[in-house]
Protein backbone atom coordinates (compact mmCIF):
# COMPACT_ATOMS: atom_id res chain seq x y z
CA UNK A 1 0.00 0.00 0.00
CA UNK A 2 2.78 2.35 0.45
CA UNK A 3 4.22 1.75 -2.76
CA UNK A 4 0.67 2.09 -4.38
CA UNK A 5 0.51 5.69 -2.29
CA UNK A 6 3.71 6.74 -3.26
CA UNK A 7 3.43 6.29 -7.29
CA UNK A 8 -0.27 8.16 -7.10
CA UNK A 9 1.54 11.11 -4.73
CA UNK A 10 4.26 11.05 -7.49
CA UNK A 11 2.30 10.94 -10.69
CA UNK A 12 -0.18 13.64 -9.27
CA UNK A 13 2.49 15.83 -8.76
CA UNK A 14 4.53 15.84 -12.32
CA UNK A 15 1.20 15.65 -14.53
CA UNK A 16 0.63 18.93 -12.01
CA UNK A 17 3.25 20.59 -13.06
CA UNK A 18 2.84 20.00 -16.40
CA UNK A 19 -0.90 20.75 -16.07
CA UNK A 20 -0.44 24.61 -14.24
CA UNK A 21 2.16 25.54 -17.20
CA UNK A 22 -0.74 24.63 -20.00
CA UNK A 23 -4.09 24.62 -18.50
CA UNK A 24 -4.34 21.01 -18.12
CA UNK A 25 -7.24 18.55 -16.80
CA UNK A 26 -6.24 15.57 -14.50
CA UNK A 27 -8.57 12.27 -14.73
CA UNK A 28 -8.57 9.16 -13.12
CA UNK A 29 -10.78 6.68 -15.14
CA UNK A 30 -10.71 2.43 -14.13
CA UNK A 31 -13.20 0.01 -14.30
CA UNK A 32 -15.21 -1.48 -12.07
CA UNK A 33 -15.61 -5.23 -12.41
CA UNK A 34 -16.18 -8.37 -10.78
CA UNK A 35 -15.80 -11.92 -11.64
CA UNK A 36 -16.87 -15.73 -10.98
CA UNK A 37 -14.64 -17.89 -13.61
CA UNK A 38 -15.47 -21.70 -13.75
CA UNK A 39 -12.42 -23.34 -15.80
CA UNK A 40 -12.46 -27.18 -16.19
CA UNK A 41 -10.41 -29.64 -18.42
CA UNK A 42 -7.12 -29.81 -20.13
CA UNK A 43 -4.26 -27.94 -18.49
CA UNK A 44 -6.21 -24.79 -17.98
CA UNK A 45 -8.87 -26.82 -15.70
CA UNK A 46 -6.75 -29.33 -14.20
CA UNK A 47 -6.91 -28.47 -10.40
CA UNK A 48 -8.62 -25.31 -10.85
CA UNK A 49 -11.15 -23.88 -8.60
CA UNK A 50 -13.67 -21.39 -8.92
CA UNK A 51 -12.06 -17.37 -9.15
CA UNK A 52 -13.57 -14.88 -7.79
CA UNK A 53 -11.35 -11.22 -9.55
CA UNK A 54 -11.89 -7.78 -9.38
CA UNK A 55 -10.56 -5.27 -12.10
CA UNK A 56 -7.52 -3.84 -10.80
CA UNK A 57 -5.98 -1.51 -13.50
CA UNK A 58 -6.30 2.48 -12.66
CA UNK A 59 -5.75 4.81 -15.33
CA UNK A 60 -4.11 8.18 -14.45
CA UNK A 61 -4.39 11.52 -17.07
CA UNK A 62 -3.61 15.03 -18.14
CA UNK A 63 -4.83 17.25 -20.92
CA UNK A 64 -3.82 20.40 -21.90
CA UNK A 65 -4.18 22.95 -24.59
CA UNK A 66 -0.90 25.22 -26.37
CA UNK A 67 -0.89 29.15 -27.09
CA UNK A 68 -1.35 27.58 -30.86
CA UNK A 69 -3.77 25.36 -30.04
CA UNK A 70 -2.65 22.39 -30.25
CA UNK A 71 -3.75 19.72 -27.41
CA UNK A 72 -2.02 17.06 -25.83
CA UNK A 73 -2.68 14.13 -23.50
CA UNK A 74 -0.53 12.54 -21.27
CA UNK A 75 -1.92 8.72 -19.79
CA UNK A 76 -0.24 6.42 -17.51
CA UNK A 77 -2.07 2.95 -15.78
CA UNK A 78 -1.21 1.76 -12.73
CA UNK A 79 -1.29 -1.85 -12.40
CA UNK A 80 -0.01 -4.82 -9.79
CA UNK A 81 3.25 -6.08 -10.76
CA UNK A 82 3.21 -9.87 -11.43
CA UNK A 83 2.10 -11.95 -8.86
CA UNK A 84 1.56 -9.86 -6.44
CA UNK A 85 -1.01 -7.37 -5.26
CA UNK A 86 0.90 -5.63 -2.57
CA UNK A 87 3.02 -3.80 -5.03
CA UNK A 88 2.08 -1.73 -7.88
CA UNK A 89 3.73 -0.38 -10.93
CA UNK A 90 3.38 1.76 -14.16
CA UNK A 91 3.34 -0.46 -17.52
CA UNK A 92 1.64 1.69 -19.81
CA UNK A 93 1.85 5.50 -21.24
CA UNK A 94 1.58 7.52 -23.67
CA UNK A 95 2.12 11.12 -24.60
CA UNK A 96 -0.33 12.40 -27.45
CA UNK A 97 -0.04 15.54 -29.46
CA UNK A 98 -3.17 16.69 -31.82
CA UNK A 99 -2.65 19.31 -34.47
CA UNK A 100 -4.51 20.20 -37.70
CA UNK A 101 -2.10 18.11 -39.44
CA UNK A 102 -1.56 15.00 -37.92
CA UNK A 103 -1.45 13.46 -34.20
CA UNK A 104 1.86 12.98 -33.05
CA UNK A 105 2.19 9.81 -30.28
CA UNK A 106 4.91 8.36 -27.95
CA UNK A 107 4.18 5.41 -26.16
CA UNK A 108 5.88 2.86 -24.02
CA UNK A 109 3.77 -0.71 -24.29
CA UNK A 110 0.87 1.35 -25.95
CA UNK A 111 -0.68 2.54 -28.89
CA UNK A 112 -1.40 -1.47 -30.40
CA UNK A 113 -2.45 -0.88 -34.28
CA UNK A 114 -3.42 -4.83 -34.87
CA UNK A 115 -6.28 -5.22 -36.42
CA UNK A 116 -6.96 -9.05 -35.81
CA UNK A 117 -9.12 -8.37 -33.16
CA UNK A 118 -11.42 -5.20 -34.15
CA UNK A 119 -14.00 -7.65 -35.97
CA UNK A 120 -15.09 -9.17 -32.02
CA UNK A 121 -18.61 -8.43 -31.89
CA UNK A 122 -19.15 -10.28 -28.62
CA UNK A 123 -20.90 -8.65 -25.93
CA UNK A 124 -18.40 -9.52 -23.10
CA UNK A 125 -14.95 -10.76 -24.71
CA UNK A 126 -13.20 -12.77 -26.92
CA UNK A 127 -13.67 -16.58 -26.19
CA UNK A 128 -9.41 -17.03 -26.10
CA UNK A 129 -9.28 -13.65 -24.63
CA UNK A 130 -11.14 -14.24 -20.70
CA UNK A 131 -8.91 -14.96 -18.29
CA UNK A 132 -7.84 -19.22 -19.50
CA UNK A 133 -4.80 -19.62 -21.88
CA UNK A 134 -5.55 -20.65 -24.88
CA UNK A 135 -1.98 -20.69 -26.42
CA UNK A 136 -3.08 -19.29 -29.72
CA UNK A 137 -0.65 -17.15 -31.68
CA UNK A 138 -1.95 -13.67 -32.10
CA UNK A 139 -0.58 -10.73 -34.73
CA UNK A 140 2.69 -9.31 -34.16
CA UNK A 141 1.60 -5.68 -32.49
CA UNK A 142 4.12 -2.35 -32.30
CA UNK A 143 1.88 -1.76 -28.98
CA UNK A 144 4.29 -4.17 -27.20
CA UNK A 145 7.27 -2.15 -28.02
CA UNK A 146 8.51 1.16 -26.81
CA UNK A 147 7.45 3.37 -29.93
CA UNK A 148 6.32 6.44 -32.23
CA UNK A 149 3.37 7.08 -34.28
CA UNK A 150 2.25 9.36 -36.81
CA UNK A 151 -2.00 9.55 -37.01
CA UNK A 152 -4.21 11.23 -39.75
CA UNK A 153 -5.96 14.31 -38.31
CA UNK A 154 -10.04 13.43 -38.26
CA UNK A 155 -12.03 14.18 -41.46
CA UNK A 156 -9.04 14.90 -43.51
CA UNK A 157 -9.68 11.36 -45.84
CA UNK A 158 -13.28 10.38 -46.96
CA UNK A 159 -15.58 8.12 -45.55
CA UNK A 160 -13.69 8.16 -42.12
CA UNK A 161 -10.62 6.94 -43.12
CA UNK A 162 -7.54 6.56 -40.58
CA UNK A 163 -4.13 6.02 -41.55
CA UNK A 164 -1.42 5.04 -38.47
CA UNK A 165 2.20 4.71 -38.99
CA UNK A 166 4.45 3.27 -36.28
CA UNK A 167 8.11 2.57 -35.54
CA UNK A 168 9.81 0.76 -32.85
CA UNK A 169 13.19 1.90 -33.43
CA UNK A 170 14.79 -0.43 -30.63
CA UNK A 171 12.52 -3.07 -30.10
CA UNK A 172 12.69 -1.84 -26.26
CA UNK A 173 10.06 -3.49 -24.26
CA UNK A 174 10.34 -2.28 -21.18
CA UNK A 175 8.77 1.34 -19.91
CA UNK A 176 11.28 3.40 -19.35
CA UNK A 177 11.03 6.82 -17.84
CA UNK A 178 12.24 9.98 -19.31
CA UNK A 179 16.25 10.43 -20.63
CA UNK A 180 16.48 6.59 -20.10
CA UNK A 181 18.60 4.68 -22.51
CA UNK A 182 18.35 1.70 -24.69
CA UNK A 183 18.99 -1.73 -24.06
CA UNK A 184 22.06 -2.70 -26.42
CA UNK A 185 20.59 -5.94 -28.56
CA UNK A 186 24.15 -6.23 -29.70
CA UNK A 187 22.59 -7.61 -32.73
CA UNK A 188 22.37 -11.04 -31.25
CA UNK A 189 19.20 -12.54 -30.87
CA UNK A 190 17.02 -9.34 -31.60
CA UNK A 191 15.68 -7.59 -34.71
CA UNK A 192 16.92 -3.91 -35.47
CA UNK A 193 13.54 -2.46 -35.59
CA UNK A 194 10.12 -2.68 -36.55
CA UNK A 195 7.47 -0.94 -38.75
CA UNK A 196 3.68 -1.47 -38.47
CA UNK A 197 0.92 0.58 -40.80
CA UNK A 198 -2.71 0.20 -39.56
CA UNK A 199 -5.86 1.77 -42.34
CA UNK A 200 -9.32 1.42 -41.07
CA UNK A 201 -12.21 3.30 -43.12
CA UNK A 202 -15.81 3.47 -42.47
CA UNK A 203 -16.73 2.72 -46.38
CA UNK A 204 -19.10 4.77 -48.47
CA UNK A 205 -21.64 1.18 -47.64
CA UNK A 206 -24.09 1.83 -44.75
CA UNK A 207 -22.80 0.54 -41.51
CA UNK A 208 -19.98 -1.54 -43.55
CA UNK A 209 -16.32 -1.34 -41.46
CA UNK A 210 -13.49 -2.51 -42.90
CA UNK A 211 -9.53 -2.43 -41.71
CA UNK A 212 -5.87 -3.78 -42.43
CA UNK A 213 -2.75 -3.72 -40.93
CA UNK A 214 1.11 -5.16 -41.94
CA UNK A 215 3.99 -5.36 -39.45
CA UNK A 216 7.81 -6.20 -40.32
CA UNK A 217 10.58 -6.39 -38.03
CA UNK A 218 13.73 -5.44 -39.62
CA UNK A 219 17.46 -7.11 -39.66
CA UNK A 220 16.11 -10.20 -37.00
CA UNK A 221 19.89 -11.72 -36.41
CA UNK A 222 21.01 -14.68 -34.69
CA UNK A 223 24.37 -15.67 -34.20
CA UNK A 224 26.51 -17.23 -36.57
CA UNK A 225 23.39 -18.07 -38.60
CA UNK A 226 21.73 -16.90 -42.00
CA UNK A 227 18.45 -15.30 -41.86
CA UNK A 228 16.02 -16.86 -43.49
CA UNK A 229 12.71 -15.32 -43.01
CA UNK A 230 11.69 -12.10 -41.45
CA UNK A 231 9.07 -11.93 -38.99
CA UNK A 232 6.20 -10.54 -40.20
CA UNK A 233 2.27 -10.37 -39.31
CA UNK A 234 -0.62 -9.21 -41.40
CA UNK A 235 -4.34 -8.74 -40.83
CA UNK A 236 -7.98 -7.38 -42.39
CA UNK A 237 -11.03 -7.26 -41.01
CA UNK A 238 -14.73 -6.22 -41.46
CA UNK A 239 -17.93 -5.30 -39.41
CA UNK A 240 -21.46 -4.84 -40.99
CA UNK A 241 -24.39 -3.34 -38.44
CA UNK A 242 -27.80 -3.97 -40.07
CA UNK A 243 -30.59 -3.27 -37.90
CA UNK A 244 -30.39 -4.76 -34.25
CA UNK A 245 -27.79 -7.15 -35.83
CA UNK A 246 -23.82 -6.40 -35.87
CA UNK A 247 -21.16 -9.14 -37.69
CA UNK A 248 -17.60 -9.51 -37.66
CA UNK A 249 -15.12 -11.13 -39.86
CA UNK A 250 -11.30 -11.39 -39.73
CA UNK A 251 -8.58 -13.12 -41.20
CA UNK A 252 -4.05 -13.08 -40.28
CA UNK A 253 -1.20 -14.46 -41.09
CA UNK A 254 1.94 -14.57 -38.62
CA UNK A 255 5.13 -15.91 -39.89
CA UNK A 256 7.82 -16.31 -37.24
CA UNK A 257 11.41 -15.23 -37.93
CA UNK A 258 13.54 -18.42 -38.74
CA UNK A 259 17.29 -18.89 -39.56
CA UNK A 260 19.19 -21.60 -41.09
CA UNK A 261 19.65 -23.97 -38.60
CA UNK A 262 15.47 -24.49 -38.72
CA UNK A 263 15.81 -25.90 -41.75
CA UNK A 264 18.64 -28.19 -40.95
CA UNK A 265 17.28 -29.19 -38.01
CA UNK A 266 13.70 -28.65 -36.62
CA UNK A 267 14.89 -29.44 -33.36
CA UNK A 268 17.79 -27.10 -32.77
CA UNK A 269 17.16 -23.57 -31.88
CA UNK A 270 14.50 -22.37 -29.26
CA UNK A 271 12.96 -20.00 -32.04
CA UNK A 272 10.58 -23.02 -32.36
CA UNK A 273 9.92 -25.15 -35.66
CA UNK A 274 6.18 -22.89 -36.90
CA UNK A 275 6.56 -21.23 -39.70
CA UNK A 276 3.40 -19.38 -39.78
CA UNK A 277 -0.10 -19.05 -38.30
CA UNK A 278 -2.90 -18.39 -40.16
CA UNK A 279 -5.86 -17.78 -37.78
CA UNK A 280 -9.71 -16.99 -39.35
CA UNK A 281 -12.61 -15.10 -36.48
CA UNK A 282 -16.26 -14.65 -37.08
CA UNK A 283 -18.48 -13.53 -34.59
CA UNK A 284 -22.35 -12.16 -34.95
CA UNK A 285 -24.32 -9.85 -31.86
CA UNK A 286 -28.41 -9.30 -31.65
CA UNK A 287 -29.73 -6.62 -29.78
CA UNK A 288 -32.70 -8.09 -28.67
CA UNK A 289 -33.92 -4.73 -26.93
CA UNK A 290 -32.30 -1.92 -25.00
CA UNK A 291 -30.81 -4.06 -22.24
CA UNK A 292 -30.29 -7.31 -23.47
CA UNK A 293 -27.71 -8.65 -26.08
CA UNK A 294 -26.38 -11.85 -26.89
CA UNK A 295 -23.29 -12.96 -28.98
CA UNK A 296 -21.59 -15.86 -30.56
CA UNK A 297 -17.83 -15.81 -31.32
CA UNK A 298 -15.62 -18.49 -33.04
CA UNK A 299 -11.93 -18.30 -33.29
CA UNK A 300 -9.64 -21.01 -35.36
CA UNK A 301 -6.22 -20.80 -35.37
CA UNK A 302 -3.67 -22.85 -37.78
CA UNK A 303 0.20 -23.38 -37.90
CA UNK A 304 1.94 -24.30 -40.45
CA UNK A 305 5.65 -26.44 -39.33
CA UNK A 306 8.94 -25.84 -40.86
CA UNK A 307 9.29 -29.76 -41.53
CA UNK A 308 6.64 -32.57 -41.43
CA UNK A 309 4.63 -33.25 -38.74
CA UNK A 310 1.45 -33.50 -36.83
CA UNK A 311 -0.73 -30.40 -36.62
CA UNK A 312 -3.66 -29.51 -34.68
CA UNK A 313 -5.65 -26.31 -34.80
CA UNK A 314 -6.86 -24.66 -31.93
CA UNK A 315 -10.99 -23.92 -31.81
CA UNK A 316 -12.24 -21.85 -29.48
CA UNK A 317 -15.92 -20.56 -29.58
CA UNK A 318 -18.05 -18.87 -26.71
CA UNK A 319 -21.79 -17.99 -26.46
CA UNK A 320 -22.53 -14.39 -24.40
CA UNK A 321 -25.14 -12.56 -23.13
CA UNK A 322 -25.31 -9.26 -21.37
CA UNK A 323 -28.01 -7.38 -19.34
CA UNK A 324 -27.82 -3.62 -18.30
CA UNK A 325 -29.79 -2.51 -15.47
CA UNK A 326 -29.11 0.96 -13.83
CA UNK A 327 -25.95 1.52 -14.56
CA UNK A 328 -24.65 -1.92 -13.90
CA UNK A 329 -24.43 -4.77 -16.85
CA UNK A 330 -24.54 -8.24 -15.95
CA UNK A 331 -22.77 -10.86 -18.31
CA UNK A 332 -22.73 -14.41 -19.40
CA UNK A 333 -20.08 -16.50 -20.84
CA UNK A 334 -19.97 -19.84 -21.64
CA UNK A 335 -17.12 -21.46 -24.32
CA UNK A 336 -15.03 -24.13 -24.90
CA UNK A 337 -11.22 -24.26 -26.24
CA UNK A 338 -10.13 -27.36 -28.16
CA UNK A 339 -6.48 -28.17 -28.78
CA UNK A 340 -5.06 -25.25 -26.38
CA UNK A 341 -1.67 -24.71 -27.23
CA UNK A 342 -2.04 -26.48 -30.77
CA UNK A 343 -1.88 -29.56 -28.27
CA UNK A 344 -4.14 -32.81 -29.54
CA UNK A 345 -7.10 -33.23 -27.03
CA UNK A 346 -5.88 -30.76 -24.31
CA UNK A 347 -9.24 -29.04 -23.86
CA UNK A 348 -11.29 -27.30 -22.03
CA UNK A 349 -14.27 -25.31 -21.12
CA UNK A 350 -14.77 -22.36 -19.06
CA UNK A 351 -18.16 -20.27 -17.28
CA UNK A 352 -17.55 -16.72 -16.35
CA UNK A 353 -20.16 -14.73 -14.93
CA UNK A 354 -19.04 -10.84 -14.56
CA UNK A 355 -21.12 -7.84 -13.20
CA UNK A 356 -19.21 -3.76 -14.69
CA UNK A 357 -20.52 -0.92 -12.94
CA UNK A 358 -20.46 2.17 -15.53
CA UNK A 359 -19.01 5.26 -15.13
CA UNK A 360 -16.12 5.02 -13.56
Amino acid sequence: MKNIMKIIIALFTSVSIVSSASAGDLTVTGTAKATINSVSGGTNGASAAKGIGITNEIDFGATGELDNGWTWKYQAQMDPSAGSTADAVIDDTRLEITTPYATLGIYNSEGGLDTDNKASQSVYGRPTDIGVSSGMADSFDIGNLANIQLHTPSGLLPFGTSVKVGYAPGMQTTVNSGNAAGANNNGTDAADAAFQVQVTSDTPVDGLKVGADYYRQTKDEKAAQDVVQQAESGSVFATYAYGPATFGLSRSLKANPLYSTHLASAATNTGGTVREYETNKMSVAFNVNDALSISYEQEESERTLVTNGAVFDIEAEAVQAAYTIGGMTLALSHGSIDNVSYTQSNDSKQTLVAVTMAGV
